[in-house]
Order: C-alpha cells, then sequence, then structure tokens
C-alpha cells in the first residue's frame, strides 16, 4: 500500500492545477421507504445549525447494501488498531481492500441543525449527513467522524480510482467557486497534523494530500476550497476540503467523509468562527434519525451531565474523557480503581466499546452473572460473551458507564447487546489483548443519546431520549 499511495502521490505531480470536467457516473436513483429520510431537516438561526443525521446501516438508508455484521465486525476490529497506532506511534499494515489486496502502512498519527442518518444505506456502520458544496451547491452523503480532521469528497475526473457512491460526483470545473489550494497556504502545511501523512506539490503549484485509514481506505487528491452549504441559505466560502481522485477503501457508497476532530482544517474548526467551537449530535439507529448540531444553540445544558474534555498530547485532535466506573445491575464491576486511569476516546466512528482486558473481564464476569437464565453461546468475531436468545425478548441487567464530574450513560438493551445471528445475541463490549491500550466508546452504546461536544468550554456532556 506504501507503493501504491506513492505511485500515485508521484502521478498526481505532474497533473493539472485542477481536475478536468468529465461526465462521470451520475448515480442511480435510489427510493427510500420514508418520506421522513427523503427530506432532511435544516433548521438554521443566527447561533447554530441543525442537520439531520441518519445510520448508514438501517432499511430507510438510500446508501443501503447488504453488509455482513462480521465485516462490519472486523472493519471496527481494523479502525481500533488505527486509533491505537496514533497513540503507540507504531505501524499496522492490513490487507482488505475493495480493489484489491493490499498492505498499508500506518502513518502516525451560532448554530446548524444537520439531519444525522444511520450508515446502513452507504454500506459502512456510521452515520452520514447530507452537505453540500459548489456554486451552484450540490448535496453529498458524507460520513461524520470525530475521529478524522480532513473532509474530503470524490471528484472527477477520477483521475485514478473512484468508488461507487450514491449519486452524481463532485464536478470541479461545474462549480463557479472553485479553487485549488496553493503548495504554500498555511493550509497545505497544516496537513500533516490533519492527515498524519506529508503533503506534495504539484508541477502545478497545487497542494496534493493523503489521507489512509487504519482498514486499508484511503483518499488522495488535491487540496481545495469551495462554497460549503449547510442549509438552503447557510454557506460558507473559502471552505477547505480534499477533492479525491483515487480514493478506495471501505467508505460503501458514502461521497466522502467529514472530519469533526480538534484540528484547524476539520470543519468544526472551519466553521466556528461564525457559529462557535461546539456541536452535539444523537446518533441514530436504524429506525431512526438523529441530528447533528453545530454552533451556541447545539445544545441546552440544562439537559445533560457534564465531564471534562481532555487531550492526551500523543494525538491532541481526539476527544478524550476518564471512564470512573461501571455498574450491572446497580453496583460496580469488581475491577480496582486505578484500572480506569487508561485514556478514553469517545469516537463516532468504533461500532463497539472497547475496554483494557481486566476491565472487560470483569464486566464479562458480571454480566454473565445477571444472564444465568440464558444458555451461554459460542463467540461471534470479537463479541465472545453470546447467549442463546434473540435481542427482541431479551431481558438484561442493567448497565451504566459512569465518568468524572458525575457524568453517566445508563445503557438500554440495545446500547448493551446486539443479535449477531438469528437467535444468538451478545455482549457488545470487547476487551483489548492487556491493559496498556485504549479505551474507547463506540457508536452503539452512543445511539439514542444526545452527545455534546463543547470544545471552547473542554467539556462532554451526555442526555438520553435525545433521537425521534
Amino acid at each position: 500500500m506504501g507503493l501504491v499511495l506513492c505511485v500515485v502521490f508521484s502521478y498526481l505531480l505532474f497533473l493539472a492545477t485542477a481536475p478536468n470536467s468529465s461526465s462521470g457516473d451520475e448515480g442511480q436513483s435510489i427510493k427510500t421507504c420514508s418520506h421522513k429520510l427523503q427530506e432532511d431537516l435544516h433548521h438554521i438561526n443566527n447561533s447554530g445549525i441543525h442537520l439531520t443525521l441518519h445510520k448508514v446501516h438501517g432499511p430507510c438508508s438510500p446508501l443501503s447494501a447488504s453488509q455482513p455484521l462480521i465485516n462490519i465486525l472486523n472493519h471496527d476490529e481494523q479502525r481500533v488498531r488505527s486509533l491505537n497506532s496514533r497513540l503507540t506511534k507504531s505501524t499496522i499494515t492490513t490487507t482488505s481492500s475493495s480493489k484489491s489486496q493490499k498492505s498499508v502502512p500506518r502513518l502516525k498519527p451560532k448554530s446548524i441543525n444537520i439531519p444525522l442518518k444511520p450508515g446502513s444505506a452507504l454500506n459502512t456502520g456510521n452515520y452520514y449527513i447530507n452537505m453540500g458544496l459548489g456554486t451552484p451547491s450540490k448535496s453529498y452523503p458524507m460520513i461524520v467522524d470525530t475521529g478524522s480532521s480532513l473532509t474530503w469528497l470524490q471528484c472527477q475526473p477520477c483521475q485514478v480510482y473512484c468508488h461507487s457512491q450514491l449519486g452524481p460526483i463532485f464536478a470541479p470545473t461545474a462549480s463557479g467557486t472553485y479553487k485549488p489550494v496553493t503548495c504554500s497556504a498555511a493550509e497545505c502545511t497544516g496537513l500533516e497534523a490533519a492527515t498524519l501523512n506529508p503533503s506534495a506539490c504539484s508541477k502545478k503549484n497545487v497542494c496534493i494530500y493523503q489521507a489512509s485509514y487504519g482498514d486499508s481506505s484511503y483518499s488522495i487528491g488535491y487540496l481545495s476550497s469551495d462554497v460549503l452549504s449547510l442549509g438552503p441559505s447557510e454557506n460558507l466560502n473559502g471552505f477547505v476540503y480534499g477533492c479525491g481522485q483515487d480514493n478506495d477503501g471501505l467508505f460503501g457508497k458514502a461521497a466522502g467523509l467529514i472530519g469533526l476532530s480538534r484540528n484547524k482544517l476539520s470543519m468544526l474548526t472551519q466553521v466556528s468562527s461564525k457559529y462557535g467551537n461546539v456541536f452535539s449530535y444523537c446518533l441514530p439507529t436504524s429506525a431512526s434519525t438523529g441530528t447533528l448540531s453545530i454552533g451556541k444553540t447545539a445544545y441546552d445544558p440544562t439537559n445533560y451531565k457534564f465531564t471534562p474534555m481532555l487531550t492526551d498530547p500523543r494525538d491532541s485532535t481526539l476527544y478524550f474523557l476518564r471512564l470512573t466506573a461501571i455498574t450491572v445491575a446497580g453496583y460496580p464491576i469488581a475491577v480496582a480503581a486505578d484500572k480506569y486511569q487508561t485514556s478514553t476516546i469517545i469516537d463516532s466512528g468504533t461500532v463497539i466499546t472497547r475496554l483494557p482486558a481486566s476491565i472487560y473481564a470483569a464486566l464479562k464476569v458480571a454480566f454473565a452473572k445477571g444472564m444465568s437464565k440464558y444458555a451461554t453461546a459460542p463467540a461471534f468475531s470479537i463479541l465472545d460473551t453470546c447467549f442463546k436468545a434473540s435481542s427482541a425478548g431479551i431481558v438484561v441487567p442493567p448497565v451504566s458507564m459512569v465518568f468524572s464530574g458525575g457524568a453517566d450513560m445508563k445503557l438500554s438493551a440495545q446500547n448493551v447487546v446486539i443479535e449477531v445471528e438469528t437467535g444468538t445475541t451478545c455482549l457488545a463490549f470487547a476487551g483489548s489483548d492487556d491493559d496498556t491500550g485504549v479505551a474507547i466508546i463506540g457508536n452503539l452504546q452512543q445511539e439514542t443519546f444526545k452527545v455534546a461536544y463543547d470544545v471552547t468550554n473542554s467539556k462532554i456532556g451526555f442526555a438520553a431520549g435525545g433521537c425521534t
């Protein structure tokens, strides 16, 4: 994969300042099963934007395609390894790719309400919004990722490769406000901090980015700027993003990815001068829709319990907090308090919550005790605490995650277990190999909670019952 990236990089060095026009694939019309999903709610006022958020894997998602759970869990494990490598600055290789078998060297690593949707429709385990770009503005389904900084989408003429996406591929030459970013621009200089990969420069002085991910997915192309549209009348001029000319991996049918991390090139930071450095979301289930809100009115603090937002100097772009306890049926699991001192990331892109080995072992014992009336079942992929029962009728002991400052997440059954096969349901947590890895709060545990990221005041808040 390292050689592949270098070859593509070298090829782009000789290309024109901007991609040429091309008819490209216009995508196919997808019928959704609900009028509610066909039209996103864009509620905008002077202090914020609120957009509908969708889950990619949902029956009503237009991005949905058949994706076995085993594939999602394998993808999830690779992402977790990638996050760990960013903190240890180690190298990871994987061999999964939609285009070919490749080895990927891991490089170190006002408000807006936007409809947030399950990612089933995009054939990924994540969530997406529809983002407008260019003049005239056109809408593109984009995966939302709190663990990434650079926003990018596929661009015509796809000089190397573009995966199949829902709808037309963005055509830079059709936008009257598109501009390539030069190599001397500050945004080009800041690419390595955003993507953990060095930038390059074309012979025509166009900045080239490369964004690579832990599951062999990647995007390489031109750093660009254009008008970002997050609502009918809400525009941001000069939005900096990647215009991808070689894009491959597990992005499903999404047009690209929106970065919401703590980095100067993230979408959050770029809109913060207008709306403030605050956002919240409610990650929906496959049967609901959620909201991504950006700005001062992104959340009502009276409805939340807060924990300090921490920073780990090994990667200051990620969102950290302190997990202090886990309870099962109202009782703390049997683990020493010092075991909770490990770094804990909250991440929208990881599906299954990961815990250090000793904490997971204690959770497993306590949970199994509360499930004693069910026969055990064989492990499924990374999930090793399974029972012979359907998720629809299963009764699970209450599980809560407690954070410093008194914030907690009282999980419902849908946040605790997942049906992996008909009649087999597993605890939706997994353990690390030892106690040295980071803990990660995954999106399955976050679903239906409102989660607020107040970067300005360095706090993260949780409120139950946030999705519709």
